[in-house]
């Protein structure tokens, strides 16, 4: 199975991903790119969509970069809310597995709208079955 399928096999079984709207864009080792739009119930009070699906949106685009090292789970994250998103924006989550030491990975994910940076996420994962290769 390609590291494609792996990670398409993870959206098929990610009912949360596939709720929200997010598609696959790309995967390969130690990388995927995952795109969504921002959908009206996705908008908070102040017009912009709520951090919350944002952070899912980056969440979700890390863990099919750990998809091809096994089973994961995010440990840890960081991240920098940089510019809006509105009802309407395309945006584009390009994650990285950067480092895997033991059970342990650490990467990160870049959030765009077109060229526009909007987030930045610095995350840690935990691979639960077994030790990455």
């Amino acid at each position: 199975m390609s590291i494609e399928d792996r990670a398409r096999s993870l959206l098929a079984q990610d009912p949360a991903s596939q709720h929200l709207g997010f598609t696959l864009v790309r995967a390969d080792r130690d990388l995927a790119v995952l795109q969504m739009k921002v959908q009206d119930f996705m908008v908070n009070g102040h017009g912009i969509c709520h951090g919350g699906f944002l952070f899912s949106f980056a969440d979700s685009a890390f863990a099919f970069a750990c998809a091809d090292r096994g089973k994961a789970v995010v440990q840890n994250a960081q991240i920098e809310f940089l510019a809006p998103a509105h009802e309407g924006d395309a945006l584009l989550a390009q994650a990285e597995l950067r480092h895997v030491q033991g059970r342990r990975g650490l990467g990160g994910v870049l959030v765009r709208r077109g060229q526009e940076l909007i987030l930045d996420l610095r995350s840690s994962a935990r691979f639960l079955d077994r030790a990455p290769s």
